[in-house]
């Protein structure tokens, strides 16, 4: 079962890609996701029965909602720290402790925060993130947890774990 998930993935995946239903194409697309289900199937979905969950992908969704949200968010923040005559600016890193399981859910959480403008997720050890961040307006650890990783982690448990 764990070799036709993995097939389905990278049989989406190249379809997503492609954008195009031509006979050349699908035949192209079976042909690559069944060479990667050889390749890879051992190494691949350890617990595939979580893809088969339809509510792991309703988070996944809201998710996506959320990370482009906090995303716009930063963006304006991030504008009027540029525009302001002042520059109001405190840049630090931080270190956040994440309590996500799978490596998986640490690399999009660490992803997501490099990617929401004024923050960077500089480093990942075992449990902790390490983030610069533009400003840094406390001393409390549980503070910017809150802060940086707050909503995401929640939805990512729910998604991964």
């Amino acid at each position: 079962m764990k070799q036709i998930t993995l097939f389905i993935i990278m049989f989406l995946l190249w379809m997503g890609f492609s954008f195009s239903l031509e006979v050349a194409n699908i035949i192209a697309g079976i042909f690559a996701a069944l060479l990667t289900t050889i390749i890879f199937s051992n190494r691949f979905l350890t617990s595939w029965q979580k893809f088969y969950n339809p509510l792991r992908y309703f988070w996944l969704i809201i998710y996506i909602v959320i990370f482009v949200w906090e995303c716009i968010k930063a963006n304006f923040d991030v504008a009027y720290r540029v525009l302001s005559p002042k520059m109001p600016i405190k840049p630090g890193i931080v270190k956040v402790h994440s309590s996500l399981k799978t490596d998986i859910a640490r690399v999009i959480l660490a992803n997501s925060i490099t990617m929401t403008p004024g923050t960077i997720t500089v480093d990942i050890i075992d449990s902790d993130l390490y983030i610069h961040w533009i400003y840094v307006k406390s001393d409390d650890p549980e503070y910017y947890t809150k802060k940086i990783i707050g909503r995401f982690e929640t939805l990512l448990k729910r998604i991964f774990e």
